[in-house]
């Protein structure tokens, strides 16, 4: 898109003309045309860069290693992104969103896993026999809805 909106300004092409083709802003149109190449040439992504150096992440990665219990969370054994933030901040200072604390755990090679263990408590024998009484009547037949509008403030002809 920037080399297209290169050629354009090469061909005399305004920059609001630029920013319509394009469906760019105006002012990105302007900024390119003014700044020339250099404000055409990739910057790389965008975003804030990784706070923990290398040494911080491969401590961070042998923390989460050892595990949970380790760290004082001994009555679930499941590592979430707020004890991943929490730990962070006790390493290194550093307050990650949950949001960066999944990127960087991403990047050191985890991913979000389910529980492979079912909780003690649960009866298979009750939710067979849910699955086989209620979950029809639950789940409803769309032969049986009446007829209607697909809006919820538009009522539907009889």
């Amino acid at each position: 898109m920037r080399f297209e909106a290169a050629e354009m300004f090469e061909r005399g092409v305004r920059p609001l003309e630029v920013a319509r083709r394009l469906r760019v802003s105006r002012k990105s149109a302007y900024a390119w045309r003014e700044g020339g190449s250099a404000a055409l040439a990739f910057r790389g992504p965008g975003g804030f860069p990784c706070q923990l150096g290398d040494v911080q992440a491969e401590r961070l990665q042998a923390e989460l290693e050892a595990g949970r219990a380790a760290h004082g969370w001994a009555e679930d054994q499941r590592w979430t992104l707020a004890r991943v933030a929490e730990l962070i901040h006790g390493l290194s200072g550093y307050r990650y969103t949950l949001r960066g604390v999944s990127y960087l755990l991403h990047r050191l090679g985890w991913s979000p896993q389910v529980p492979a263990h079912r909780a003690v408590e649960r009866d298979e024998r009750a939710v067979a026999r849910w699955r086989t009484e209620q979950w029809s009547r639950v789940r409803g037949r769309p032969s049986s809805w009446a007829r209607g509008s697909s809006s919820r403030t538009k009522p539907g002809r009889i």
